[in-house]
């Protein structure tokens, strides 16, 4: 979704200076355009979640979390993003231009963090909704779900202050990367507990439905079928989040590890990246009017109305 170290502004501005002015301007074009999808399509999201009464409040809590993060990008960081590649055509001051900089990568920083944690809570909802039955909404309330991502606010925020201000990289950026190492291992575990469990649950119906003269074995299948429905969109949405952002750490860390990395391919390389990694935004809205017909049609409600009004 969003540019995941915030530590490289100055790196883009030294690779926007070794690009053609008609490439820079054309990814500025389209970083412009995706703000807009993003920012559009996730306000459209939020107000969706809010008719929608067939997710679970503490998921939907959850969902307009991410939606939340994906607009303030749209709105926020990626046109800050694009402010910065037209520099080579507008020549920004230098204190105008550290300053874009400065808050672009604090809050890209922020908002990866932010959905990368909540992404990876969202799977763990799911799976203790799994195990758990009817008891999963006395364990996972919605107070105790509004404390969880108030930390995960709290320690983003905590994180890149310390990393920007307080010279604490050393401490910054190894708790970052330790924070998406977890959640990427929560996330393959919450999927591969549910993939089992499922399975395992399946089998049983099936057992029962056999003894009992029932050759399907369902005895629930509407319930079960809303769930896969509900897990599947919400691995298509971590799924377009590794997709986004995997090219984007492979290149830092190229970056970071080989010292004459620089020139036109470099820089291409980059932006190219970058700007795949704020297209995230924009596919997530996507990703939920597909996978999730109540938001769907709840969207469609509310393009409809608003069309008309």
């Amino acid at each position: 979704m969003v540019n995941c170290t915030g530590n490289f502004s100055f790196t883009l501005t030294g690779f926007v200076c070794t690009l053609p002015e008609g490439l820079v301007v054309f990814f500025a074009a389209l970083n412009i355009f995706l703000s807009m999808t993003a920012s559009l399509g996730n306000a459209l999201i939020l107000i969706a979640l809010h008719k929608v009464a067939s997710v679970h409040p503490t998921t939907k809590l959850l969902f307009r979390c991410l939606a939340v993060t994906d607009l303030c990008a749209g709105l926020i960081t990626q046109p800050l993003y694009a402010a910065i590649l037209l520099n080579i055509v507008t020549k920004m001051k230098r204190n105008i231009l550290y300053c874009v900089e400065v808050i672009e990568g604090v809050s890209s920083f922020i908002l990866c963090h932010v959905s990368i944690l909540v992404s990876a809570a969202i799977s763990m909802d799911r799976l203790l909704a799994l195990l758990l039955g009817l008891r999963c909404r006395q364990v996972v309330s919605l107070r105790r779900v509004c404390v969880l991502l108030t930390f995960f606010w709290l320690t983003g925020i905590s994180i890149v202050l310390m990393k920007r201000f307080w010279n604490g990289n050393q401490f910054a950026v190894p708790v970052a990367f330790s924070l998406g190492a977890l959640s990427v291992f929560i996330s393959i575990f919450s999927y591969t507990m549910i993939f089992f469990k499922l399975r395992q649950q399946r089998a049983q119906v099936q057992l029962q439905g056999l003894h009992q003269g029932q050759p399907n074995g369902e005895r629930n299948p509407l319930n079960i079928a809303r769930y896969k429905k509900t897990v599947s969109s919400i691995a298509h949405v971590q799924l377009a989040l590794v997709v986004c952002y995997v090219p984007y750490i492979i290149s830092s860390v190229f970056l970071i590890t080989i010292t004459g990395w620089s020139g036109m391919s470099a820089g291409i390389v980059w932006i190219s990246v970058v700007t795949l990694l704020y297209l995230n935004s924009s596919l997530n809205p996507i990703l939920y009017c597909w996978k999730i017909k109540e938001v769907r049609q709840a969207v469609k409600d509310t393009v409809r109305k608003f069309c008309c009004s």
